[in-house]
């Protein structure tokens, strides 16, 4: 679809790629002031994907806001991105996203059909997670944003956090690397049309197949790959779970494209806040390239999900993610805590 302004030239950053980064959000957090309720069984003091209130034995309401500036030009496509990337945090929680709220920014470039396919994107991947968008909000920017305010719902005692990982575990994840050292080359001319397209799909593909799935298994935690990236969201999962992750470099996937553009040097920014974040608590084996070390530190628009899954489950639950998600793939485990939170082979 074209349309008479670039999107992406509208913004100085991308996706996921813009938010800020994870030492100085908790640095930031850190400060404020908490209402403790005993109903509220997750909030923002444990760097989770979501809130989760419990309203009864059976029900708790699961909420979460996300939204970015653009990561593609097509405003269609970024809407269907941008809602894609809000409706995973319900869907990493273990929960079902029912109701939903636009928030969106225009700038004064923006003509209404461009606003009307970035809205019409949202409703699409809504009402394919089965939520109804109910309004939003919207003003006027230096920059277009768009994203969701999402509600949702989950058993209690199936909640799925980030930081109730287990010793023994397997970790599980459901979707590809590099992202964000793609779009950063594709601003370049650096990316073909048929890998921007393929990575364009992966963006837009809903975690709701692989939430469906993990939740028939012994599953201990989860987390989706977002802006802080495979290694800054296992650092996450490893400190809040009080063990070490060893992630194993062979096993996880990535778009082959990224590859060689890393070691060209095209990193986004995101890629080295989320480095100075984590990298004290990690140790990688000198087997592991430079190269290799950047895409896992590559922050992840609408990514898939880390799962942290019983190891007597894994086999079943990586054969059956494998019939829908080809690319899932076993990419570790969980140990006692050992001196570094991560540990890469």
């Amino acid at each position: 679809m074209e349309t008479e302004v670039k999107l992406t030239k509208l913004a100085n950053c991308a996706g996921c790629g813009a938010k800020v980064g994870a030492g100085t959000l908790s640095q930031i957090l850190d400060k404020l002031p908490t209402l403790n309720d005993p109903r509220l069984i997750v909030g923002f003091d444990k760097s989770d994907d979501a809130s989760v209130y419990v309203i009864n034995d059976e029900l708790a309401l699961v909420q979460t806001i996300d939204f970015f500036p653009p990561i593609v030009d097509d405003p269609f496509i970024f809407g269907q991105i941008a809602a894609t990337n809000a409706l995973s945090d319900i869907y990493a929680m273990g929960g079902e996203p029912k109701l939903a709220m636009n928030i969106l920014c225009v700038t004064k470039q923006m003509s209404q059909d461009t606003i009307y396919s970035i809205l019409r994107g949202g409703y699409e991947k809504a009402y394919e997670a089965g939520a109804i968008i109910t309004g939003g909000h919207t003003i006027e920017d230096a920059e277009p944003k768009y994203g969701l305010s999402v509600s949702g719902f989950v058993n209690p005692k199936r909640v799925l956090r980030n930081s109730s990982a287990k010793e023994g575990d397997v970790l599980i994840l459901t979707k590809p690397l590099g992202i964000g050292i793609l779009t950063t080359s594709a601003k370049a001319d650096m990316v073909s049309e048929p890998v921007l397209k393929r990575i364009y799909e992966q963006m837009s593909t809903l975690n709701k197949t692989a939430r469906d799935v993990m939740i028939k298994y012994d599953i201990h935690g989860c987390t989706d790959i977002t802006g802080f990236a495979l290694l800054g969201h296992s650092y996450e999962m490893a400190q809040g779970s009080k063990l070490t992750i060893h992630l194993d470099s062979s096993s996880v996937p990535y778009h082959p494209e990224a590859y060689g553009l890393a070691e060209m040097g095209m990193i986004p920014e995101g890629a080295y806040r989320n480095r100075d974040y984590a990298e004290c608590g990690v140790r990688a084996s000198k087997k592991v390239s430079v190269a290799m070390q950047d895409i896992m530190y590559d922050p992840q628009t609408s990514g898939g999900l880390l799962i942290a899954v019983s190891e007597a489950d894994s086999v079943k639950m990586i054969k059956e993610l494998k019939d829908s998600i080809p690319c899932a793939a076993i990419v570790g485990h969980v140990t006692k805590r050992d001196d570094y939170a991560i540990v890469i082979d």
